[in-house]
């Protein structure tokens, strides 16, 4: 495994780690600019949600434009539009157009990630698919963790939030470099391709992604929601974690400490994710993850006015943490499990759409029922959702993911 690990890292894991250190440079600082441009804090919000709502879009042609040109040329591609978008955060005057262009940088975004999940499933031997797809989703993570830090420091050095916007810009120069004169991994190491059944064979097109939706409507509607539940609740912990240590009294850098410490929690499993799911099967890593989210949030949401709510809330986000990074992972190893041979990149597409799609809708569910009702309830409610998607793929797993686990 190392020595093919080895081989796509120029081509692969580099590239995603370049990639989501800029991302997670410039997005915490969205909101900011945004303010500094005029917006109110509820405008605010709603232009870094643009982001979000460009990754949604973007799931659509991105899995045309893989199946057509490739993953190569489509992540150089996706590099340039998030360098025009960049630019664009940066230069163009007016907040429209810097909601327009933080929604272009969310589009590349949708197609980058596609673009490196589709290589990655056709060519990484199912005997260490999840292994392979782990570490993916751990260079994520890492540049996702480390890059706020460096934002804290260009704003120490530079004392202007755009600076994260040029920072982000050339990274993606330094992308697009590393994707088109990297060494190709398909002219250099092939590998007997589990999914489209030849070695370095691009991922036929096949369909567009709304009709891979409605041909693969019955896995996608039991497997698929499912998934959609856990990716809800990986994303609504982003927002409970915060929302809840202001809720309780904690000062800022208290609330930012023991995310940090969560995060870390999460990073950590990333690996050990991929050995579980390669060695036992991919359920063994899913319904651990989902069940302790899930007894993690429940237990959160009666802690608010016990005593020492602020000590439950640094063990809950710890055990938060580390059920998320027993399933890092595991939305794109199942994915790529699920994928036909014929439109691997057109099922990808519709599969990261419902994926994306919970995790876009869960931090609005998590807002609305805390305004409406309360916190605690968005908490518990978060909870419920995980349990429902355990429930899920124990019932539907066995059936649609006989090859989870190697024979």
């Amino acid at each position: 495994m190392g020595g093919i690990l080895r081989q796509y890292g120029p081509m692969v894991y580099l590239p995603s780690l370049v990639f989501s250190l800029g991302e997670g440079a410039m997005v915490p600082l969205i909101p900011v600019i945004a303010t500094q441009r005029g917006a109110d804090i509820p405008t605010a919000a709603l232009v870094a949600s643009a982001i979000v709502v460009g990754t949604l879009f973007g799931n659509l042609p991105a899995g045309w434009l893989v199946g057509r040109i490739g993953e190569r040329l489509t992540m150089a591609i996706a590099g340039a539009v998030a360098l025009l978008g960049a630019v664009g955060c940066a230069v163009l005057p007016g907040l429209v157009w810097f909601a327009a262009a933080v929604f272009v940088i969310g589009m590349a975004a949708a197609a980058f990630a596609l673009a490196r999940h589709a290589f990655m499933a056709t060519r990484v031997p199912l005997a260490f698919r999840a292994r392979a797809l782990s570490l993916l989703g751990g260079s994520t993570r890492f540049g996702l963790f480390i890059g706020p830090f460096l934002a804290a420091a260009l704003l120490a050095l530079f004392g202007a939030a755009g600076s994260a916007l040029w920072f982000f810009a050339a990274l993606m120069v330094a992308l697009i470099v590393l994707v088109l004169v990297g060494p190709d991994p398909e002219e250099q190491f092939q590998v007997e391709s589990p999914a489209a059944g030849t070695a370095g064979r691009r991922p036929p097109g096949g369909d567009g992604v709304l009709t891979a939706l409605w041909r693969a409507r019955a896995v996608l509607a039991r497997v698929g929601v499912a998934c959609m539940l856990l990716a809800a609740v990986r994303a609504a912990r982003q927002v409970v974690l915060p929302l809840w240590g202001v809720s309780i009294g904690m000062d800022a850098s208290a609330i930012a400490l023991v995310v940090g410490v969560s995060g870390a929690l999460d990073f950590a499993l990333f690996y050990a994710s991929g050995q579980v799911m390669d060695r036992y099967g991919r359920l063994w890593a899913a319904l651990p993850s989902m069940l302790l989210m899930s007894a993690g949030f429940v237990a959160l949401a009666f802690t608010r006015d016990a005593s020492h709510a602020s000590a439950w809330f640094a063990a809950l986000a710890g055990l938060l943490g580390l059920a998320n990074g027993l399933s890092s992972g595991i939305l794109m190893t199942v994915g790529a499990d699920l994928a036909p041979a014929g439109s691997t990149a057109s099922f990808l597409g519709a599969w990261r759409l419902l994926t994306d799609s919970g995790g876009a809708l869960a931090p609005v569910m998590v807002a609305v029922v805390a305004a409406a009702a309360s916190l605690p309830l968005a908490t518990a409610l978060v909870g419920a959702l995980g349990l429902a998607g355990a429930a899920g793929l124990l019932r539907w797993g066995p059936r649609y993911l006989p090859h989870g686990r190697p024979r």
